[in-house]
């Protein structure tokens, strides 16, 4: 990895797997609500998952119901209080890959807009990845009811794949940069597409 070029660039990372060395969004919602809620809403969203993993039904879908059955109906200031908490404890623990840290502070020292994009939840993305130097967050969000309180689905829907690509477009405008993309799925291939110089991590 030696192609940096000069100051006016974007890089855009993914969070999980990426900065991360694996998923975080499965210990967020065992933070907020215990294994045994967990365990039970992964079961019951069962057949929507293998639905998926045979190419039949919707990856966004069944994220949503899962969340639904975890988190529906919680306030939106608990969620806040306990992203703020998780995003924390990742911070003590720092379950990220060193490789990955070095490059965002490389691009951070040549001047670069460093964006994350990533399909886990803002709520705790966001105060993870600020304190790393990161410019910009674009994250699933959750949508909360006219109560306050969490319905379950995502604001906009799941930022993966081409969504992904589209909110990074529509954050950069229309002038031109020179773009870096760091992904690990098949989710960030819309936005490694995108990139002038893509890494698949």
């Amino acid at each position: 990895m030696n192609d940096l070029g000069g100051p006016r660039g974007v890089a855009a990372f993914d969070f999980d797997g990426t900065i991360t060395r694996r998923d975080t969004l499965l210990g967020f919602l065992v933070h907020v609500a215990g294994w045994t809620r967990v365990a039970a809403a992964v079961a019951t969203t069962g057949p929507s998952l293998a639905g998926v993993a045979v190419g039949r039904g919707s990856r966004d879908d069944a994220k949503e119901l899962l969340l639904t059955r975890v988190l529906g109906g919680r306030s939106g200031a608990e969620i806040t209080a306990a992203g703020a908490a998780y995003a924390a404890r990742l911070l003590e623990r720092r379950p990220f890959r060193p490789e990955v840290l070095a490059r965002l502070a490389r691009h951070r020292a040549l001047g670069h807009r460093v964006v994350v994009v990533s399909a886990s939840l803002a709520e705790y993305v966001v105060p993870v990845v600020t304190p790393l130097g990161v410019h910009d967050v674009l994250a699933s969000r959750l949508e909360l009811d006219p109560a306050g309180r969490v319905t379950g689905r995502l604001l906009g829907g799941n930022m993966r794949a081409a969504r992904k690509a589209e909110a990074l477009r529509s954050l950069l405008g229309p002038e031109p940069v020179e773009l870096w993309a760091y992904g690990d799925s098949d989710g960030d291939a819309e936005l490694l597409a995108l990139a002038d110089h893509p890494h698949r991590v």
